[in-house]
């Protein structure tokens, strides 16, 4: 008996930091990722020329949600050089805008990665020692417990940008940035969308890539 409480008391010593570094390890900063489609003629150096961002749809005109939208847009548009226009009658450069998120679908998901630590009514560690009340830390083997099956919905979002010169109406420019997330909400996915679609602007023409945002830092990889 003595022996087993020992080594019970070995086997606690040496799981507690295993549990403690798995949950620090799930703690990691989440990223977004964005494919990111541009297609451009060449475009003169920004040497003053003044922009408006107006919205695609007429309907979305005057909006508080999308003049907040285009206030993303247009900080893009300042950093590369661009001059916002008091008013779209006075802007050598249009820009389109257009944002939406679909109504979600369903993915489920089948976790067999193996025996771990995980919650269960024995306590921390199985039905032979103490615990944080009724439901602890335990010992988990999902070939014994089954696999852990989960549903959970996730949606698409995208933006839509479009780049006109006022004085004869020809396309400068025009991109496209979509993500597939676990949220619906457009004020703090748009931003992102928006990030992404000017990470290299404007890059090449005809090019995909996908647009990693962690961190305040961007990486950039084609995708095949």
């Amino acid at each position: 008996m003595l022996i087993a409480m020992s080594s019970l008391k070995s086997l606690r010593r040496f799981a507690l930091p295993l549990a403690l570094a798995a949950g620090l390890a799930g703690c990691t900063s989440p990223s977004f990722k964005a494919d990111v489609s541009r297609f451009a003629v060449p475009l003169p150096a920004p040497s003053g020329q003044t922009f408006a961002v107006v919205p695609e749809d007429p309907k979305l005109a005057g909006g508080l949600e999308f003049a907040t939208y285009a206030n993303s847009v247009a900080a893009e548009m300042e950093q590369l050089g661009y001059v916002r226009a008091p008013a779209p009658e006075r802007a050598d450069l249009l820009v389109r805008f257009d944002y939406r998120v679909d109504g979600g679908r369903e993915r489920v998901r089948t976790d067999l990665s193996g025996a771990g630590f995980a919650a269960g009514p024995w306590g921390p560690w199985g039905p032979w020692g103490g615990g944080f009340g009724r439901w602890g830390w335990g010992f988990y083997d999902p070939w014994l417990a089954g696999p852990n099956v989960r549903s959970y919905t996730v949606y698409t979002s995208g933006i839509d940008l479009k780049i006109d010169r006022a004085a004869d109406g020809q396309r400068l420019f025009e991109g496209k940035a979509e993500a597939v997330s676990r949220s619906n909400r457009l004020p703090r996915l748009v931003p992102n969308l928006v990030d992404a679609l000017f990470t290299g602007f404007p890059g090449n023409s005809g090019e995909t890539v996908r647009i990693t945002i962690r961190d305040d830092e961007k990486t950039v990889r084609t995708v095949d």
